[in-house]
């Protein structure tokens, strides 16, 4: 995750992250991306179960049950052990979360036990009585899923009036004092609807925006071709730092983050050295501590039947499952793949070995393998020109 605010606005510093490196559990929820510890961010995606058919799921949810999911005691053990290990963050996923009626009862048992629980949700079950509940059960954080504008959202979603319902959502969360945000999905079907999501974020007074590459996983594998190419992500990268920049400037309190593409990284680097290179320096030993693509170091999945995942997006490969050793123990082991992803400068190939700085980025592991069948080979979603990455 890029935080484009933190970096192009200096409101992250390396003396910030320094003032709570080595003290366990102590670190902010918005420093945790630079954290030197690596016990990981956790998404557990608690079921399968979704009422919506979104083109680019990851998991291929769908509106019906599905067998052999962690119980209700199962997860209860399952949170004791990360909370014991002291993970920073446990998110529940889905699918659609809150379609497990336990999800408040294990959200506030994670609270309780001092983990930092939080939702992603594509928001159209959210009302106020709903959002009322998540905030009882110690909820910190909403992430709601918005593809663009109306009619593209509903596109997405196969489904009419879902780009209403999300917003419902939104604005009964933040009307509960849930801070609340939009996870944005960027490929060619909507990238033109960038601005519009700006103009939503600032009238609306949603305090954090989140834009996700496409990852080719799940459903999302099969609009590969969908992606954006290179050109248009320099441009969308672009806009993201213009606007970033202009809402800080008109005191518009939002954060922006980009995620699945750590090439965001150098290049708000370069940008950063064109229009403020008196704290270039600065913006390398954050992205250095940050420490590029975390899957398998400081991020983790576990799917709705407790097996064990470097990250959500690589559900065919599992480390163990939670039902025959606790995570701490799997997270632990030896794991070959495990082994390689924490070394991961040492395995790539291509463009992504040749890098001057693969440890600031490292690529996306999934997208190699999706398109060149090989999870070392270069990123084809960088759009990087080799002058851009030294720095």
């Amino acid at each position: 995750m890029i935080g484009c605010t933190k970096l192009l606005c200096g409101t992250a510093t390396v003396s910030d992250v320094i003032k709570y490196s080595g003290a366990e559990g102590s670190m902010p929820p918005q420093l945790l991306q630079f954290s030197d510890h690596n016990r990981p961010l956790v998404v557990w995606n608690m079921t399968n179960r979704c009422n919506l058919r979104c083109k680019h799921c990851y998991i291929e949810a769908e509106d019906k049950s599905y067998r052999e999911e962690l119980s209700t005691e199962e997860a209860r053990e399952f949170i004791k052990d990360l909370a014991d290990m002291k993970a920073p963050v446990l998110l529940f996923s889905g699918g659609e979360p809150l379609m497990r009626k336990d999800i408040f009862e294990l959200g506030k048992m994670a609270a309780e036990l001092g983990l930092r629980p939080v939702i992603s949700s594509n928001g159209t079950l959210i009302d106020r009585g709903t959002a009322a509940q998540i905030k009882a059960a110690g909820f910190q954080y909403v992430g709601i899923s918005i593809d663009g504008a109306p009619a593209t959202h509903d596109e997405f979603r196969n489904k009419q009036g879902a780009f209403a319902d999300a917003l419902k959502g939104i604005k009964a969360c933040l009307a509960e004092g849930v801070k609340t945000g939009i996870r944005f999905t960027v490929n060619k079907y909507n990238q033109a609807d960038l601005p519009e999501i700006f103009e939503i974020i600032e009238r609306e007074g949603i305090p954090r925006f989140c834009m996700y590459h496409l990852v080719y996983a799940g459903r999302g594998k099969e609009m590969a071709g969908m992606d954006t190419d290179k050109d248009e992500k320099r441009q969308i990268l672009e806009l993201i730092s213009e606007r970033t920049m202009d809402l800080h400037r008109r005191g518009v309190e939002v954060e922006i983050l980009t995620t699945d593409n750590h090439a965001d990284g150098i290049f708000l680097y370069n940008y950063i050295k064109k229009h403020q290179p008196e704290r270039a320096e600065e913006i390398v030993n954050l992205l250095q501590m940050h420490g590029g693509c975390s899957a398998g170091t400081k991020f983790a999945n576990v799917d709705p039947r407790g097996n064990v995942h470097p990250c959500q997006f690589w559900q065919d490969y599992s480390v163990g499952n939670v039902r025959e050793r606790k995570f701490s123990e799997i997270w632990r082991s030896d794991d070959p793949l495990m082994v390689q992803l924490r070394e991961k400068h040492l395995h790539l190939k291509g463009k992504c070995q040749d890098c001057s700085q693969k440890q600031l980025c490292g690529g996306c592991r999934i997208r190699a393998r999706a398109v060149y069948g090989d999870i070392w080979a270069e990123d084809p979603a960088c759009y990087l020109e080799e002058q851009e990455t030294r720095i």
